[in-house]
């Protein structure tokens, strides 16, 4: 599986021309953070720069699972954020889930993996040289999370669920044979953050971008 490195997101000021089968990643490493950042001013106005029209316009509802999304029309988005950065993925017609984390803290990640992941990535990850260890988990789990927000679960729909293969020679993992039909790119928009986004459907041109705000 392809990665998206931090050399992928250009500097560009949205929006991008969005074409039928294309997915844009927007990467800003500093956003003025708010409590529910889907209906956030900041979010709109991105939203709206795209829709071509004033931020205040937009209308952003939630599904009974609590999944973003626009009222009518084609645009879909999805967001994520950790630290002091925020993931913004757009596409049209598209169903989508980003999830961005950051490796600032050691985690216990053998134990995590028996609490939330499948027995086979549990074994994978325990395989892997312990200096791998912690990258190949928070990928993993980026992972995960991205094909749970693009079904539109969180991690309530069950980490376990979504299965994905994982070895020493994988950058990133992949999606397990005969498991959920989604699509999935590793992102590392910056050194200190990794992320995924994850879609159904045929794979579209993915452009990234980055905003220094």
């Amino acid at each position: 599986m392809i990665t998206l490195e931090a050399a992928d997101f250009l500097t560009f000021t949205p929006p991008q021309p969005l074409g039928v089968n294309e997915l844009h990643l927007w990467f800003f490493p500093h956003w003025p953070r708010a409590p529910r950042a889907a209906e956030s001013a900041f979010v709109r106005t991105l939203l709206g720069a795209y829709l071509r029209c004033d931020a205040g316009a937009v209308q952003v509802d939630r599904d009974v699972r609590g999944k973003p999304h626009l009222r009518g029309g084609r645009l879909r988005f999805n967001l994520a954020h950790s630290g002091e950065a925020l993931l913004v993925g757009l596409a049209d017609s598209l169903d989508l889930g980003v999830d961005l984390e950051t490796p600032r803290r050691p985690r216990p990640v053998m134990d995590l993996a028996r609490r939330y992941f499948a027995p086979g990535e549990t074994a994978a990850l325990a395989a892997l040289p312990e200096a791998r260890r912690q990258d190949a988990f928070l990928q993993l789990w980026t992972c995960k999370e991205a094909v749970l927000k693009a079904q539109g679960h969180g991690i309530a729909g069950g980490l376990a669920g979504v299965i994905f293969s994982l070895d020493e020679e994988l950058p990133c993992p992949r999606p397990a044979p005969g498991g959920v039909p989604w699509s999935v790119r590793c992102a590392v928009p910056a050194p200190e953050y990794v992320g995924a986004v994850a879609w159904l459907g045929d794979d579209p041109s993915i452009r990234a971008f980055k905003v220094i705000l």
